[in-house]
């Protein structure tokens, strides 16, 4: 059925969610999984509105985007191996959610995407964009979508 699964965590209550749903999925069906975080870098729109920010305080936000997103993805493992299932860590630093899981899903051959989608409609959805319409409308492998 599936060899490799890819759970994206963002560490909300959904991701969660969806995380268990991939944990059970692979121990069902003797897969590996892969637990990806995408952690956001700094941000972008303040250097285009011409905030001066110090290096030292990006370096600082980067590095506590990046250890949180560590922290996820090694308790999503630890949840992992508690049911037998092999877990490979994965965190990316980059601001385009979507493209990071999709290419995380090519780079370990992953067969399936679970990830969540927090089901925002209208202009919420609009304003704020749906990375897991993106990763349905642009990815080749099947996703797994928990609400």
């Amino acid at each position: 059925m599936y060899r490799r699964i890819l759970v994206a965590t963002d560490g909300t209550k959904l991701s969660g969610t969806a995380a268990r749903h991939g944990i059970d999925l692979a121990a069902a069906a003797g897969a590996d999984l892969v637990a990806l975080n995408v952690s956001e870098r700094y941000p972008v729109a303040f250097f285009e509105k011409g905030f001066t920010v110090s290096g030292d305080e990006v370096d600082r936000f980067d590095a506590e985007s990046a250890s949180r997103g560590r922290a996820l993805v090694d308790k999503l493992c630890g949840a992992a191996l508690a049911r037998g299932v092999k877990a490979t860590p994965v965190v990316v630093r980059s601001n385009h959610v979507a493209e990071s899981i999709l290419a995380a899903a090519k780079k370990h051959k992953c067969d399936l995407i679970v990830m969540a989608s927090h089901g925002r409609k209208g202009l919420k959805r609009v304003l704020m964009g749906s990375e897991t319409q993106q990763v349905l409308v642009h990815g080749t492998v099947p996703v797994l979508v928990v609400r």
